[in-house]
């Protein structure tokens, strides 16, 4: 055998299931860098002298570093291929998870990550750009649910494994795991990753910014961007605020805290799941609209449940479930219809999608730590708002498909 031959026998193709295993691998740094230092807030606010407030702001650094590189991350991508800007990103995103473990003040921790967002940014956002190069726009519904199915196990784990560490080890065990994780990474894209650029784009930033402009014009994408966008800033809304909402306000002790997370991990992967095979005999503009009437229901269940049972725990978890569940219907249909006309420039359809997605997560988040004080109804209320302007945008986007159609 030939030394040209041998990475074309290691690298994975669409008809293996480690592909998408791989892929949800990628995705899963963004939740994971999320998810799994959730426990460790509390803690951390005291360890570093900090605020509430100050500790949201780290969320809110991580989600601004993550959408601003997309703006860089997609062009790039177009240019010069999946693979170079993948490693970049993963390596860098090693690096900030070590500053971070050593970070001695909150200021040092804002730093670090906002860099560590800039590196986890390239997983997902190429991972969904990979998806589309090479399942077409056709199938790429069913693999973005069913990579979503397989990623929802980071968030399953990464709070109860980050509480667990916390019982035997300090807060900054959780930033040595993510970097091992990120050089695991590293080794899997360099070893079974294909290159799946079909046709380079040029770097000229008159291209780039008539390419943004494109996008930017297109209803369609745009509605159907700020619709997912605005479901994901509500989960992360929810996860900025839910350790202080559990642990200080309603008494949950941390080793329990990431079972809480069951509820959302189920619903979540039960919408993806479901979400997969609707999409082989259901249009993705009407399953993303239906997915944002079951989030808005989960949503006011969430409110309602808290102003009839302040104190219970079930009344606020458990409907998260059924807001989880319309995030598994609702995303990967949002990336699919935003991507679908825009073969070749994916990387930054992609990429602009992710920077929309992630500032408004990062505005929301932001907004509900600063309005958190002794009640989660802030949080709740903002979650109720922003899911009802997901389903305008929603049924904006399914009747102008219907308008289209002959």
């Amino acid at each position: 055998m030939n030394r040209s031959s041998a990475p074309a026998i290691r690298h994975l193709t669409p008809d293996s299931p480690w592909l998408l295993a791989l892929l949800a691998a990628l995705v899963a740094l963004g939740p994971l860098s999320v998810d799994m230092y959730l426990p460790a807030m509390p803690v951390m606010t005291e360890a570093l002298d900090s605020t509430v407030g100050a500790m949201h702001l780290t969320m809110s650094a991580y989600l601004t570093g993550f959408a601003l590189f997309h703006l860089a991350c997609g062009p790039v991508a177009d240019r010069f291929g999946r693979k170079p800007p993948l490693i970049a990103g993963t390596a860098l995103f090693v690096v900030a998870c070590l500053g971070c473990s050593q970070a001695d003040s909150v200021r040092e921790l804002l730093g670090f990550r906002f860099l560590q967002g800039i590196g986890a940014c390239v997983g997902p956002t190429l991972a969904r750009t990979i998806t589309r190069d090479l399942f077409g726009p056709t199938r790429a519904a069913r693999a973005l649910s069913l990579i979503a199915m397989l990623m929802a196990l980071a968030p399953a784990v990464a709070p109860g494994l980050g509480g667990l560490m916390l019982l035997v080890l300090p807060w900054s065990s959780i930033f040595w795991f993510l970097a091992a994780y990120g050089a695991v990474m590293l080794i899997l894209i360099h070893c079974f990753l294909a290159e799946s650029l079909p046709r380079q784009q040029s770097l000229h930033p008159l291209s780039i910014a008539r390419n943004f402009g494109q996008l930017l014009q297109d209803p369609c994408y745009l509605s159907a961007t700020l619709a997912g966008g605005l479901m994901y800033a509500g989960l992360m809304t929810y996860l900025a605020s839910s350790s202080f909402v559990y642990i200080e306000m309603l008494g949950v002790p941390v080793k329990y805290f990431g079972l809480i997370f069951l509820t959302t991990v189920i619903g979540y992967m039960c919408g993806s799941a479901l979400s997969a095979r609707l999409s082989l005999g259901h249009e993705s503009e009407l399953i993303m609209l239906v997915g944002t009437g079951v989030g808005l229901t989960g949503a006011t269940c969430m409110l309602a449940g808290h102003l009839l049972l302040p104190d219970s725990v079930v009344a606020l978890a458990l409907p998260t479930a059924v807001f989880s569940t319309a995030l598994g219907l609702v995303l990967p249909h949002a990336m699919t219809i935003a991507l679908k006309p825009f073969p070749y420039i994916a990387a930054t359809a992609s990429a602009l999608l992710g920077f929309i997605q992630m500032s408004l997560a990062a505005c929301a988040s932001a907004l509900g730590g600063q309005l958190l004080a002794d009640t989660p109804r802030p949080m709740l209320l903002i979650l109720v708002t922003i899911t009802l302007l997901s389903l305008v945008l929603a049924l904006r986007v399914y009747w102008r498909s219907r308008a289209l159609q002959p």
